[in-house]
């Protein structure tokens, strides 16, 4: 959502509401700035979101207190959490 702010666009600050108010994207489509989504917590509830930066990469927080960083959509751990992925651009 800060990101997007600081660039001029406004986001809803869940990624329940970020997930409903973007367009969905194909994830062999994706480009960078696209949102993608997790379902860290169990089931297919969305609780998680990072920055699609291209070359099947994202930047994301990984948890409070924790450094930002890069990871991979294909890590065994993200690509049997994701859901799917909006654009808002």
């Amino acid at each position: 959502m800060a990101v997007y702010h600081l660039n001029g666009l406004n986001l809803p600050r869940s990624s329940e509401a970020q997930w409903e108010a973007g367009s969905p994207v194909n994830r062999g489509r994706l480009s960078k700035g696209d949102l993608v989504f997790f379902a860290t917590s169990g089931g297919r509830k969305i609780s998680h979101v990072g920055i699609y930066v291209g070359e099947d990469k994202f930047i994301h927080a990984p948890g409070r207190n924790k450094r930002i960083r890069f990871d991979s959509l294909s890590k065994r751990y993200f690509r049997r959490r994701y859901v799917g992925a909006r654009t808002y651009l």
